[in-house]
């Protein structure tokens, strides 16, 4: 097996300067949840120099890049613009953004037409920085937006990367359609029961792993992306007992 990352999204209870350092300790490839107490916008002094493979993954709060209110829409393109600005000058290979949602599903028309608008605006934001964007599929709560394959085309269309949250997938049962539509750019895991979104450590839910893990491609960064550190170790040593090759 090649190198499996973690995110820093289990330990925001320590600061990031030590987060990074409990992570080190496991893996040299680590996504950082830039919100809460690691948001790259206030940690502006750190990683000026390191040895880390990294990504970043933009923040999930006081945001939305498809609100039908314009300044709402606006503001989180212009955070999107600062978190790559910063995600470049620590050489991040990537970072991940979610797609937004609509707060009233009477509105969800109207909240996609906005999320397209966003997509021409990250490519612009993309290209000024030179890091990759990938857009997140969602999990199974209907405001959400790209919990199928509908958007891949618009992704593409874009210049834009895609990122495969397997257990979104999972939840929507369109794990295999997205396996199917094309390779991933960057790829979330973790499991779940098929009901709720609990990022379980592997083997702790139904996502079939011995047949999905195989098929996913081993350019891509594989991040472990769990609400605990303990859930990465488990997912580490359940990883090992299967014996696959990467």
């Amino acid at each position: 097996m090649h190198e499996v990352g973690c995110t820093t999204w289990g330990l925001l209870d320590h600061s990031l300067t030590n987060a990074l350092e409990v992570i080190a300790a496991r893996t040299n490839t680590i996504e950082i949840l830039a919100d809460a107490t690691h948001d790259l916008l206030d940690n502006q002094d750190l990683l000026s120099s390191h040895t880390f493979t990294l990504s970043v993954h933009s923040p999930t709060t006081d945001i939305n890049i498809a609100s039908v209110r314009e300044p709402i829409r606006e503001s989180s393109l212009d955070l999107l613009a600062e978190i790559c600005r910063r995600s470049a000058e620590i050489d991040a290979r990537i970072v991940i953004v979610h797609p937004g949602f609509t707060p009233w599903l009477e509105l969800k028309d109207r909240s996609y037409t906005a999320l397209l608008e966003s997509l021409e605006s990250l490519s612009l934001i993309q290209d000024e920085y030179g890091i990759p964007l990938a857009l997140e599929n969602m999990g199974s709560w209907e405001v959400c937006h790209f919990r199928d394959t509908s958007l891949l085309p618009e992704l593409r269309d874009a210049g834009l990367s895609f990122c495969l949250d397997i257990g979104h997938a999972h939840l929507n049962g369109a794990l295999m359609d997205f396996l199917s539509a094309g390779r991933p750019d960057h790829l979330h895991l973790h499991d779940n029961s098929g009901v709720s979104d609990d990022h379980l450590a592997f083997g702790k839910g139904s996502i079939d792993l011995l047949t999905i893990l195989p098929m996913l491609p081993s350019e891509s960064l594989w991040i472990l992306e769990m609400p605990h550190i303990e859930w990465y170790d488990e997912s580490v040593e359940y990883l090992d007992s299967l014996n696959l090759q990467r």
